[in-house]
């Protein structure tokens, strides 16, 4: 391809920052400054600052604010969600599928680290920006083998009648997504300091497999 022709293409493209894509970077930016001050606190040139470019390049790959909304969610938050919720499907056991599920948002956390806040001040939260743009992407299945799965352990009297299915996927968030949202929190109490993200998910895992283990079968008294 001649010279003059590859600069008639690169008319009006943005270069690339530091050998990362600059729309990638944007999305980088606008995820990290969502999660320390919310949608509503983070101004465009807020984003275009933090990615190093200026605020015409936002709108260069995103006509406005609702757009840039829904690349977060489909591009980042649906990425996340989809690596930690489709193996479930591969999964017939309630504890491994349990056990799976916490580890792999502790490891998208640690990959992520805005992830936790981000999903509590936007997707949980009342009024959350992100949560509809969510919503409408999710695989509902999945959620919903959980769900069978637990409600099929109850008819076979292996876990408490107590316990409601539905609830379930909800409790393995907030065992996991919330204390790492406020782990900075944490480390403030000194009786907490020194918990981090591994021991997170093992007390998680380990709660859920108590709550969840199979109930041993009683033996019958002999006469």
């Amino acid at each position: 391809m001649s010279s003059a022709r590859t600069a008639q293409r690169a008319i009006g493209r943005p270069p690339r920052i530091a050998g990362i894509d600059a729309r990638e970077s944007l999305l980088d930016a606008a995820v990290e400054l969502f999660a320390e001050n919310g949608v509503a606190g983070t101004p465009i040139a807020a984003i275009a600052a933090r990615a190093g470019v200026t605020p015409a390049m936002v709108h260069y790959y995103f006509r406005n604010r609702d757009q840039l909304l829904d690349a977060v969610a489909g591009e980042r938050l649906l990425r996340i969600v989809s690596g930690v919720w489709t193996p479930v499907a591969a999964c017939k056991e309630l504890e491994p599928m349990l056990r799976g599920l916490v580890q792999r948002i502790v490891q998208a956390a640690e990959v992520n680290p805005w992830l936790p806040s981000l999903w509590l001040r936007e997707v949980v939260s009342e009024g959350g920006q992100l949560r509809a743009r969510l919503v409408r992407f999710l695989r509902l299945e999945l959620i919903q083998h959980l769900i069978s799965t637990v409600a099929a352990a109850q008819r076979r009297g292996e876990i408490s009648a107590e316990i409601e299915p539905r609830l379930v996927p909800v409790s393995v968030l907030g065992l996991t997504l919330l204390p790492l949202a406020n782990l900075r929190l944490l480390q403030q109490v000194p009786l907490l300091r020194g918990v981090g993200r591994k021991d997170i998910g093992r007390h998680a895992e380990a709660l859920l497999a108590s709550a969840f283990a199979k109930a041993p079968r009683r033996r019958a008294l002999s006469r």
